[in-house]
């Protein structure tokens, strides 16, 4: 085996592990914002409200996520993407560890809440510079054929992260509520420290993009790769548009189904069971969009997850509302570890490619965030207020198709990007009817 090749396998561990490590963190906050957090942080309000204000801290780590990506991936494209990767890894484990160990609102009052939404803040700040990295590190490293099969090990990172945060949760949630109340929820986020270091470990084995390297020496670094990111501002706004079917799913068929369906009369372990089967099935669904969009295109895949996705969104509802526990996996199957995993698995791929080396890790993230704010960020929230004044579920299904049809009508004016080197500028045009503009060659292997 190559250097080189032990390398790209190293890289894309990392991806994974570290993607992974952050997304149980943020996952297990809306995980038990769902069944604690509404009373223990906010009493006293009715409690459609409690899950409400809940989901808007919740909200708040989205909001966040933007603007880590605006700060890492300023100093990821002018200093190096490991760097960042160590630093994004550090906050938001931190973080996390700190929530296990906040007083609630009957111990200090508001300033429980206020210290939640802080480094809830803190959290989406680290996720949002994690993404853009991890993924570039990989995608830069892997050559012009496959780097959809090797950034979907990043993307990996998203199922197994749930798959984990769901799975530790259900473990806890067995406890009598009166333990759980008292320290069970808290049990989830002291362990995410124990994640961090075995991410650490891994991630400071890694080289520096090669890619990133070569741009440096020959080229130099963009001095504000916002700027340079803003001035064609089109790729990022469509990325963003990309991205918002799967961020819709992914928050109305994870985080906010534990809160409905619980209300609507499942157990909580029922929930999180369809929670861990659905990641589980993402496991297996998402490498293979990825691979497939090597094969055929990044746009083809993603369009049909998307339409995918639109089509079962009442159906979904419909199973979810059936009141059988058997039902409820099949629709968080159907929804979330099909549909959305062929729409997520060539995101981390398709998004590297719309942008040059040199403020690629700026446009990446800016575009990744912007369609989970969107997205993801608000979905639970604008789920909870409308199912409150409805009175049933049929919000969820029209904001599951709406999001997805979003993604589907953006891909029209996206440029296939899955056969190019990846460039060292941003002039590339995103209608899918005109030409290429030229480029600068890429040194790429075929790895």
């Amino acid at each position: 085996m190559s250097q080189r090749t032990k390398q790209l396998r190293r890289v894309a561990l990392s991806g994974l592990l570290g993607t992974a490590v952050e997304f149980y963190d943020f996952l297990v906050y809306g995980t038990v914002a769902a069944v604690a957090f509404g009373e223990l942080f906010f009493p006293g309000a009715d409690p459609a409200v409690g899950t409400i204000a809940a989901f808007g801290t919740f909200a708040a780590g989205y909001v966040a996520r933007p603007l880590g990506g605006i700060v890492f991936g300023h100093f990821g494209d002018r200093l190096g993407r490991k760097s960042m990767l160590l630093l994004t890894m550090g906050l938001m484990g931190g973080a996390s560890f700190l929530i296990g160990l906040l007083p609630t609102y009957d111990t200090v009052g508001v300033w429980a809440p206020l210290l939640l939404i802080t480094l809830r803040v803190v959290q989406g700040i680290a996720i949002g510079g994690e993404w853009g990295g991890a993924t570039l590190m990989v995608v830069e490293h892997a050559g012009a054929r496959r780097r959809g099969l090797w950034s979907s090990f990043t993307q990996l990172g998203a199922p197994l992260g749930s798959l984990l945060s769901a799975a530790v949760v259900a473990l806890v949630v067995t406890l009598p509520k009166e333990e759980f109340m008292q320290w069970g929820w808290r049990v989830p986020f002291l362990l995410s420290v124990v994640l961090l270091g075995v991410g650490l470990f891994v991630r400071l084995k890694v080289v520096e993009s090669p890619l990133f390297a070569e741009v440096k020496q020959e080229r130099g670094t963009a001095r504000l790769p916002i700027l340079d990111v803003l001035r064609r501002p089109r790729p990022v706004l469509l990325a963003c548009c990309v991205g918002i079917g799967a961020f819709t799913t992914q928050s109305l068929l994870t985080s906010y189904l534990i809160s409905y369906a619980t209300g609507i009369g499942y157990a909580r372990p029922q929930a999180l069971t369809a929670l861990t089967v659905s990641s589980s099935v993402a496991l297996v669904v998402l490498p293979c969009a990825s691979v497939l969009s090597d094969r055929i295109g990044r746009r083809p895949v993603v369009l049909a997850g998307a339409l995918l996705s639109a089509a079962l969104a009442f159906p979904v509802l419909a199973l979810v509302d059936s009141g059988s526990p058997g039902l409820l996996i099949l629709a968080v199957v159907l929804g979330h570890g099909i549909a959305q995993s062929m729409m997520y698995g060539p995101l981390g791929a398709l998004f590297s490619e719309m942008f040059g080396t040199r403020v690629r890790y700026t446009g990446a993230s800016l575009g990744y965030q912007g369609a989970t704010l969107i997205g993801a960020g608000f979905s639970p929230m604008i789920a909870g207020a409308l199912v409150a004044g409805s009175g049933n579920g049929t919000p969820i299904a029209l904001l599951m198709c709406g999001g997805s049809l979003i993604t589907a009508v953006s891909l029209w004016f996206v440029r296939e990007t899955g056969k190019d080197a990846l460039t060292h500028t941003t002039d590339q045009p995103t209608n899918p009817a005109a030409p290429a503009a030229p480029a600068a060659p890429a040194k790429e292997a075929s790895a």
